[in-house]
């Protein structure tokens, strides 16, 4: 059986352990990583390093728009230093560029394909890696947004108006909408939550008429903090989005929101 550099090299990344040493187990062990490394660790040969293991909380976003396609990509790293490397950054863009060209929409397709320069990246960067999140956008009236590759937004639209769209991604960047409207939440989370305030309500000893009076004061609030047209507008708070957005005439029609190490486990 012929071993491939790109699985010796990943064991070694994994294990830190010598060339010959991998090889040998991977040639043992058919070629299975997760066997080859107990061989190494029963064999003493294995340091345990498992750079691929250790956790990444830091990384950048990329985002960018070529014609009517916004790609957006978070990287994760161990350290900020290395989020700023131009080896690092590098390949973001290229990641981003290759999205952007094929029109993928899967992140399980782009995590294949650069899998062997990731593997690669750690072992110059000596520090864990990891493509950790995807998304695109396709259609007229895209923008995109990027607060000091933190935070990423990507916001569909109807309107050319840029400098009030760029508002709305500031806005979207700052408050964190988890939805665009109302409508869009599903019936699951508002049903939870409804359930959720009236058990509150209930406890206190109000009335079952009376709960439901105040659970629908709640919910208004609920629906104020998740979904953007909802939001008090950052700018001018008296305004809600949804009044800002309807003021300058233009419809919101998706947006998507990254923030680096947000919802990693």
């Amino acid at each position: 059986m012929k071993i491939s550099s790109y699985l010796i090299k990943k064991l070694r990344l994994m294990t830190g352990s010598g060339i010959l040493d991998c090889k040998k187990a991977l040639l043992d062990t058919q070629g299975d990583i997760e066997r080859a490394i107990d061989y190494l660790r029963k064999q003493g040969k294995s340091k345990a390093l498992r750079k691929i293991s250790r956790k990444t909380l830091q990384g950048s976003i990329f985002n960018k728009i070529k014609k009517n396609i916004g790609v957006m990509l978070e990287i994760n790293c161990e350290t900020d230093f290395v989020s700023k490397d131009k080896k690092f950054i590098d390949f973001g863009n290229k990641i981003v560029k290759y999205g952007l060209e094929k029109k993928i929409k899967d992140l399980n397709v782009i995590q294949k394909k650069f899998d062997s320069d990731r593997i690669n990246l750690i072992s110059i960067l000596g520090e864990n890696v990891k493509i950790s999140k995807y998304s695109i956008l396709i259609g007229n009236f895209i923008y995109n947004y990027l607060h000091h590759s933190r935070i990423g937004v990507l916001i569909q639209t109807n309107s050319i108006n840029y400098s009030i769209i760029k508002y709305i991604a500031m806005h979207i960047a700052a408050s964190k909408p988890l939805y665009l409207n109302p409508e869009s939440i599903p019936h699951e989370v508002i049903s939870r939550e409804e359930n959720i305030q009236l058990d509150m309500s209930l406890q206190t000893g109000k009335s079952n008429f009376i709960s439901k009076k105040i659970v629908s004061g709640r919910m208004k609030k609920f629906f104020s903090e998740i979904s953007l047209t909802k939001q008090p507008f950052v700018l001018d708070p008296k305004k809600t989005v949804e009044q800002y957005l309807l003021k300058h005439n233009i419809l919101l029609k998706n947006f998507i929101r990254f923030e680096v190490g947000e919802k990693i486990i």
